[in-house]
């Protein structure tokens, strides 16, 4: 599933780059947002197969803005994936949209396989 797109979205510049890193080294296309407002407007001219998504963001948090975009026709297929270490319970993100959670801290090799599986449920859910 190299090739891939996948939009980051983290204020926490560590996590951001390794996971942008990662990512990039496995062939995905990749691109990435600190914070809503950015993730936003990287959104206008980016429509990735999926997004990870930290909770705990300055402004506007990553559930709401899980949220806004589940409740916006152009956005709402968009598979969003919880990324967070805020303690959270998972069923917060879910019930704001998100289809699945993966906890930091990230052990690299498990999030390789995750973010395949999240895609290959993408592609399941849009084959004809």
């Amino acid at each position: 599933m190299a090739g891939e797109s996948i939009l980051i979205v983290d204020d926490n510049l560590r996590y951001l780059t390794l996971v942008r890193t990662l990512l990039q080294a496995e062939g995905y296309g990749v691109r990435t947002a600190v914070d809503a407002e950015e993730a936003l407007e990287v959104l206008k001219a980016f429509h990735p197969c999926l997004i990870l998504m930290d909770i705990q963001l300055p402004g506007m948090d990553g559930l709401e803005l899980t949220r806004m975009l589940k409740a916006n026709t152009d956005t709402r297929e968009m598979t969003v994936v919880a990324f967070s270490g805020s303690g959270i319970p998972k069923t917060d993100a879910l019930d704001a949209g998100c289809e699945g959670y993966i906890a930091k801290p990230i052990d690299t090799r498990i999030l390789i396989r995750l973010v395949a599986e999240y895609l290959q449920r993408v592609q399941q859910k849009n084959a004809p």
